[in-house]
């Protein structure tokens, strides 16, 4: 299958995909999808960034079409019939957009179940007939274990950046839900890395399976993505981003590893007049939400996070990506890598590594299969460090932009100016 007019789709499914000028699939598409519009259960392991998202609802819609249209003079009875499981609140809200999108004009109709949204709403949207649930782990437990949904009727299941889940510990919440689904179902998997975890998972939760695997666990390929590392002392960190965005074009998403970090950084790039916002598990669904409206319109250029946006955030243009911290495992350096050079473009990645760190970095190369480039931090960057450090301890003697604090969306904090400190007990949240 090379363009999608080649498949036995219903005219509105063809319309929508010309609509949105999808005509030829990618690899893990073209593989993935004539055996899932047979209704075969299949188990897809892909990179970020291949649109393994399309891939589950191309087949998903036309079967569930092909499923009404049968039981058209069969008297109607409003029943979740398709339920796709997501690790993030903005994950499943992306699917539930692109599911939009392809079922346009198909009378198919999706809710959404995730924490940090109206709970009334969402439970209101799936008793008035949704025939798809898009919903993460725990939110979708805890309806169940209070009697509020029903899933008897599912006859479709997807796992969605399954290894994901895992990492999150969603095992035991999966595994509930999985057990109330009827066992005559079709059940597709799709992941980026396939760990023993995962391949127990699915082997308990499929039939016969079709296995398909486009890249294997490896990253994007360095003709896509240029790996860089930078060994670099902590105190001199900020000093290199700050050169960096002034040498390169284009939006930088910022890994940190905590919440608070993430939040410490974002302010100190904006106090040096660099536009960033902040991102991370502790914000609310609003904030979270216009973090990522204002990073992907532009308003902000750097986007600090957590791993919370390792996976499944779908960014197009992300230029630059930067590991200010290094990562917890090297299947997290997978996923944030794939934040950039997605759609075809090529994209950066930069790592910020200690001298100390030096052997989590070979262990990243090791089990990643990748050559991170050594580049190095030349006398002007850790002068600049010096000089950054001085003003930060001494705020009155800041540069001009440096006087007023730019607030992150929603962040009560930030009309504190630069001159003044934070209570005692209040640095740094």
């Amino acid at each position: 299958m090379t363009r999608f007019n080649e498949l036995p789709l219903s005219q509105p499914v063809q319309v929508n995909l010309n609509r949105n000028c999808l005509t030829e699939p990618t690899p893990v598409q073209a593989r993935a999808i004539p055996p899932a519009l047979t209704g075969a259960d299949v188990i897809a392991t892909a990179q970020t960034g291949t649109g393994k998202t399309l891939a589950f609802l191309l087949p998903l819609i036309e079967n569930l079409l092909k499923a009404l249209d049968a039981e058209k003079n069969v008297p109607a009875v409003a029943s979740v019939r398709a339920l796709i499981l997501s690790p993030t609140r903005e994950l499943a809200v992306q699917i539930s957009d692109a599911f939009a999108k392809l079922s346009l004009n198909t009378g198919l109709r999706a809710a959404v179940a995730v924490g940090g949204l109206s709970e009334q709403g969402q439970l209101s949207a799936i008793r008035r007939g949704a025939h798809v649930v898009i919903a993460t782990p725990g939110r979708l437990e805890d309806f169940l274990d209070r009697k509020l949904v029903k899933l008897n009727a599912v006859e479709v299941l997807v796992l969605d950046e399954a290894d994901r889940m895992l990492d999150m510990g969603f095992l035991p919440a999966i595994e509930r839900i999985l057990s109330v689904l009827p066992s005559a179902r079709q059940s597709l998997f799709f992941s980026a890395t396939m760990e023993k975890d995962v391949e127990r998972l699915i082997t308990r939760h499929s039939k016969n399976p079709v296995r398909i695997s486009v890249g294997g666990s490896k990253m994007a390929t360095p003709d896509v993505v240029d790996l860089h590392v930078y060994e670099v002392e902590d105190h001199v960190k900020l000093a290199l981003l700050r050169h960096m965005l002034g040498q390169n074009d284009g939006s930088f998403m910022v890994f940190a590893r905590t919440k608070r970090g993430t939040d410490r950084l974002a302010k100190r790039l904006s106090r040096l007049g660099l536009p960033a916002v902040a991102m991370h598990g502790d914000r609310t669904q609003n904030q979270r939400n216009q973090a990522l409206a204002g990073f992907r319109d532009g308003r902000y250029r750097i986007l600090v996070a957590t791993d919370v946006a390792a996976r499944g955030i779908h960014i197009d243009s992300v230029a630059h990506l930067v590991n200010y911290d290094l990562p917890q495992a090297p299947t997290d350096f997978i996923h944030r890598v794939g934040r950039t050079g997605r759609a075809g473009q090529r994209g950066a990645a930069s790592t910020f590594s200690m001298k100390s760190e030096r052997g989590a970095v070979r262990r990243i190369e090791q089990e990643c299969k990748v050559l991170l480039e050594r580049r190095t931090v030349t006398a002007d960057i850790v002068q600049e460090a010096a000089e950054l450090a001085k003003a930060n301890a001494h705020p009155d003697s800041a540069a001009p932009n440096r006087r007023v604090h730019r607030s992150f969306p929603g962040d009560s904090a930030g009309k504190r100016t630069a001159g003044t400190r934070p209570k005692r007990g209040h640095r740094g949240r």
